[in-house]
């Protein structure tokens, strides 16, 4: 059996007792050998500074990582010399995205995620294997279905070297976009992004806010749970490893953990899926 690739998302601290919890959150997540760590950047990079730091010890520790990167309401300058910085540290991934302005600021500064895989490319050669976002149920900005599809592959065309999808609880909603995908000739590896169940409300509030879609059924199903949290984290992990394990069957490449800095729910499910480390 072939080794499943799977990776693991952080979003960096805003503490240093954050900080702390997020390295033994790091250390426990690493028994399950994944590929390499993510850290998020916020919106208009707003958390450059604390991504930098924590790309950085987690790189120093010896683990593969890869920071999120966006221009935001930054300059092409600034941008290129915290790419030099993760450079020079020997960091060699990068996940590129749009990004978000904060609310309030201007959109002016803005580079669309082709672009910015093209600044990468031109200044930076090969150095950085770049992942970028897919979205198999629609971007929320996106004009249509087939134009998001478009853009995917102009971040790829760009030289991106692979991609990473919004989550999802529709493996059907994945398949098809697989299949239109391949049909406008995209042909790299698309990794499904997997967010464990541990909270109703808060899935909630992230899914209006990102596009992503909670299934009626399932919707009804948790928010009936009520104060048992014990009992949806339970059902929650079960749902989620059903939608891993289809994925498996149909072929996936990997899986991308949204990990919400937790590390016992992802490590449950890597579990449950049984997947062969080599």
């Amino acid at each position: 059996m072939a080794t499943t690739k799977i990776s693991f998302e952080f979003f960096p601290p805003k503490t240093p007792e954050g900080r702390e919890k997020l390295l033994a959150t790091r250390d426990q997540l690493a028994v399950a050998q994944p590929e390499y760590f993510s850290v998020t950047y916020g919106a208009g990079g707003s958390t450059r500074d604390n991504t930098r730091d924590i790309v950085l010890q987690i790189h120093s520790d010896g683990y593969a990582v890869a920071p999120h990167l966006s221009f935001g309401g930054d300059s092409e300058e600034a941008v290129l010399g915290l790419l030099q910085s993760y450079k020079d540290a020997g960091v060699r991934k990068l996940v590129a995205l749009r990004g978000d302005m904060p609310s309030g600021m201007g959109i002016h500064k803005l580079v669309n995620a082709n672009e910015l895989v093209a600044i990468v490319r031109k200044h930076f050669g090969d150095h950085f294997h770049i992942n970028v976002a897919a979205y198999p149920e629609i971007h929320p900005d996106a004009q249509n279905y087939q134009r998001d599809i478009f853009w995917l592959g102009e971040k790829l065309r760009a030289g991106a070297d692979c991609a990473i999808t919004q989550y999802f609880y529709n493996a059907d909603a994945y398949f098809y976009f697989m299949d239109e995908c391949a049909r406008q000739g995209i042909d790299k590896p698309i990794i499904p992004g997997i967010m464990p169940i541990t909270n109703y409300q808060n899935l909630v509030r992230f899914s209006d806010a990102c596009g992503a879609d909670i299934p009626r059924w399932l919707r009804q199903r948790l928010s009936a749970f009520g104060d048992d949290s014990q009992g949806l984290k339970a059902f929650g992990e079960e749902v989620v490893t059903r939608l891993c394990e289809k994925l498996l069957a149909a072929g996936a490449p990997g899986f991308h953990f949204y990990t919400m800095n937790q590390a016992e729910p992802t490590l449950s499910i890597v579990a449950n899926l049984g997947i062969n480390r080599g």
